[in-house]
């Protein structure tokens, strides 16, 4: 049976005073003491939980796609000659390059469909080795498939839902810009259109950044207490945060000041070893290692905040009553 959010929380809800619960969480996991192995293995499980979500690569800058001849064009003009060799060499080899697109676009959304699936299951063997403090992967892995599955389902009818949105704005405005360069010059009605399907671009993003954070922070937490389907657990979160809108928009902005300081403390780790910290970081699964200490925090943080609107949403075990019955209640923050 779905339980009912709270209309109204029993006590105030804060967003600073979770942050020393689940600073202690970190400590208490991976410092106390400290086992290496153990490390590892949640380690395992916050890079399976993390897969296509991490940024990482770089650019790659200089006009080598030019000949020398163009070096010392102006930029309009050297993307209008690439513009046109791509065209004509398009057009002169469809026959093999239709099939070759086809393929590799094929591979690459199996690809796509792999990661998003593992990453649904190690979004619960994470959330399982936060929540239960162990190193443990081959339990929840079990124990949450058909949590998972449903969040895979889920979180593909929302990418899918994304791109149906967004490609179409991308295509649009990137057919407006090149027209503009082609033709040489800018004109009004190109540009406001180019910045109006910008903005509704930027707008679509922000929704869809939501949908996920609010995925993540609270609805599979949600669906690990009830072990039921993704769609029931929002639900369930949607109740209590039509209830609770001025709550969640302060923890969304206090996010953004949580991450900046994140990152300054990140950088300045780089900065102190001399960027050795920065060249393990972008290395998989050792990047993850590496900053397992914030991903546990980032992932306990939200637990914390959840857990104030009630016991019923407080994922973490609670003691035992004593015999005697004279222990109280822990509070619904689960420390």
């Amino acid at each position: 049976m779905t339980i009912q959010p709270l209309s109204s929380p029993r006590r105030e809800i804060s967003v600073t005073e979770i942050i020393e619960p689940a600073y202690d969480r970190v400590k208490r996991m991976l410092f106390k003491p400290f086992d290496f192995t153990k490390w590892i293995v949640i380690g395992f499980c916050a890079w399976l939980a993390g897969l296509g979500e991490s940024g990482g690569g770089g650019s790659f800058g200089g006009n080598h796609g030019f000949n020398n001849q163009n070096n010392n064009a102006q930029p309009a003009e050297q993307f209008r000659h690439f513009y046109h060799q791509a065209s004509d060499y398009v057009l002169a080899n469809l026959g093999w390059l239709i099939p070759v697109v086809i393929f590799v676009v094929l591979v690459l959304l199996a690809i796509w469909l792999l990661v998003l699936w593992l990453s649904s299951r190690g979004k619960f063997m994470f959330l399982h080795c936060v929540v239960e403090d162990k190193a443990e992967v081959e339990a929840p892995w079990h124990k949450f498939a058909g949590a998972a599955n449903s969040l895979f389902r889920f979180r593909l009818a929302v990418c899918l839902a994304g791109m149906v949105l967004m490609l179409p704005l991308l295509v649009f405005m990137a057919v407006d810009i090149i027209r503009m360069v082609l033709q040489g010059e800018p004109d009004l009605g190109g540009v406001m259109l180019a910045v109006g399907l910008g903005l509704a671009l930027f707008f679509v993003s922000i929704v869809f950044a939501l949908i996920h954070k609010f995925t993540v922070d609270f609805v599979v937490p949600i669906m690990f207490l009830r072990n039921g389907t993704c769609a029931a657990a929002w639900r369930e979160f949607w109740g209590l945060l039509a209830a609770n809108p001025g709550q969640f928009a302060l923890y969304i902005l206090f996010q953004i000041v949580l991450g900046l300081a994140i990152g300054v403390i990140v950088l300045l780790a780089i900065v102190v070893t001399c960027c050795i910290a920065c060249c393990l970081m972008m290395l998989p699964f050792v990047g993850t290692v590496l900053l397992l200490p914030v991903l546990i925090f980032k992932r306990a943080y939200p637990l914390y905040y959840l857990a104030q609107y009630g016991p019923q949403y407080d994922v973490f075990p609670q003691p035992a009553a004593s015999p005697m019955g004279s222990a109280q209640a822990p509070p619904p923050m689960g420390v």
